[in-house]
């Protein structure tokens, strides 16, 4: 039988759900939501209806209006003033109470993401834990943002495709995980991006820099790049490029 208090644990993973979820996935037919109804002896019901109270203190969904579930809105609202201060900590903790729940470690869970960090020790290796986890839950995040597709090309090919940083990693910690500062791209735009090579604008239209620009006479250019100037990115899920973000990239790593 239900407990009618969630606990703080409980609370965190209908979050982490809910940053993974598309907007209209939330309901309690959706099988990662049974998943974590059995995972946590919920109802499926009472995920759904949690985070749908989520969605009544998401800024982005209330700007578009939409208002969630009130009820219960006071319950989610300090996890998710939580998430917002220290994105980085939280979603870590929930991996891995996620982890536990499943029977699993960190490590085992994320084995594939965690090769090469078997000789750390200490403090670094938890801190390359932690890094790694992270942004390979923001890359789910951001891939299931923009449809499982590559916002540019429309590749849905998994292994192909980045979470591409807006601002970098390494430029903007309170900013690294947040689902506004990444871009789904496969390999070869998210490395355009990420080099300057090419730009995106306030409308969400792709930018060519001269430094591309200057191989237009080789035989890959009109195959690759020609018809890029002026594109369109694909219509992100939920939440789109904070044009901030664009223009911080426009302004310090786009090769005019």
């Amino acid at each position: 039988m239900n407990s009618p208090n969630w606990t703080r644990n409980e609370l965190i993973l209908a979050l982490n759900l809910y940053m993974k979820l598309p907007f209209g996935k939330l309901d309690k037919r959706t099988p990662e939501v049974k998943q974590l109804a059995v995972l946590i002896g919920r109802t499926d019901n009472a995920v759904s209806m949690r985070l749908n109270n989520y969605v009544s203190v998401d800024p982005f969904q209330q700007k578009r209006g939409i208002k969630g579930l009130i009820n219960g809105r006071e319950v989610v609202k300090p996890i998710w003033d939580e998430f917002d201060e220290n994105r980085e900590v939280l979603l870590f903790e929930s991996e891995k109470i996620l982890a536990e729940l499943e029977h699993q470690t960190i490590e085992t869970k994320y084995a594939e993401e965690l090769i090469g960090t078997e000789h750390l020790i200490g403090e670094d290796k938890v801190r390359e834990v932690k890094t790694r986890v992270n942004q390979q839950v923001f890359r789910q995040i951001v891939t299931t943002n923009y449809g499982g597709k590559c916002a540019i090309t429309g590749i849905n090919i998994p292994e192909l495709l980045i979470a591409s940083h807006i601002i970098p990693w390494a430029k903007n910690e309170q900013e690294r995980l947040n689902p506004e500062n990444g871009i789904c791209l496969s390999a070869t735009f998210d490395k355009a991006f990420d080099k300057g090579f090419i730009g995106i604008n306030e409308r969400l239209e792709v930018i060519v820099s001269s430094k591309l620009k200057a191989y237009e006479n080789e035989t890959f250019y009109p195959k690759q790049f020609a018809d890029l100037a002026g594109k369109n990115l694909l219509p992100s899920l939920t939440h789109p490029p904070r044009k901030e973000f664009l223009q911080y990239h426009l302004d310090t790593i786009f090769q005019h």
